[in-house]
C-alpha cells in the first residue's frame, strides 16, 4: 500500500516539475543510480565544510545535477540540507538565506526508502544586493562530495 501511494505521489511531482513527457520517458532518460554515500564532513553542527566552487555551471542548478548532502538514512536528511546551504554565501560574501519551495523530480536512488526512486528538493537562496533568487536543486538520499554552485561563495 505505501509503495502504491510513493508511485501516486511520484507520479504527481513528475507533471508538477512540468514534464511534457510521459512518466516513462522521463525515468529512462534518468541517469543510472548508484550507491552514493560518501561520509560529509561538518564545520559545526549547521554547517558542512565546503573547499571548492564547482566550475560545472549545472552544479546544482539542474535537477540532472542536483548537490547530494545524504542523510536521509541517518534521519538527517532535511538537516543536511540546511547545513549545505548554510555553508553558502553570496558572490562576495553575502550571508545568504533560503527557503524551501517543494519536492521535485524523480531521480534514481539506491538509497531511497521508498524504492528505486527519490524526489529533489528544491531551495530558493538569495542574499542581500542579489537581483534574483536562484533554485537549488537538493538530493538528501544520496551523498557524494561537496561543492558550491558556480556564482557563489564558501563560508570561513
Amino acid at each position: 500500500m505505501r509503495k502504491i501511494v510513493f508511485i501516486f505521489l511520484m507520479t504527481g511531482f513528475v507533471i508538477a516539475c512540468g514534464s511534457k513527457k510521459s512518466t516513462v520517458a522521463k525515468t529512462t532518460s534518468i541517469k543510472k543510480a548508484t550507491d552514493k554515500n560518501y561520509k560529509q564532513t561538518l564545520k559545526d553542527q549547521y554547517t558542512f565544510v565546503i573547499n571548492e566552487i564547482a566550475t560545472d555551471t549545472t552544479y546544482g542548478y539542474s535537477p540532472k545535477n542536483a548537490v547530494e548532502v545524504g542523510g536521509v538514512k541517518d534521519g538527517e536528511g532535511p538537516i543536511n540540507e540546511r547545513r549545505y546551504l548554510n555553508a553558502l554565501t553570496g558572490p562576495n560574501g553575502e550571508v545568504v538565506s533560503y527557503y524551501r519551495a517543494g519536492s521535485c523530480c524523480a531521480v534514481k536512488s539506491n538509497n531511497s526508502p521508498y524504492g528505486e526512486f527519490a524526489l529533489l528538493d528544491n531551495y530558493r537562496v538569495t542574499w542581500e544586493g542579489s537581483k534574483d533568487t536562484v533554485s537549488i536543486y537538493i538530493n538528501m538520499y544520496d551523498s557524494s562530495p561537496l561543492k558550491a554552485p558556480k556564482g557563489f561563495g564558501l563560508r570561513k
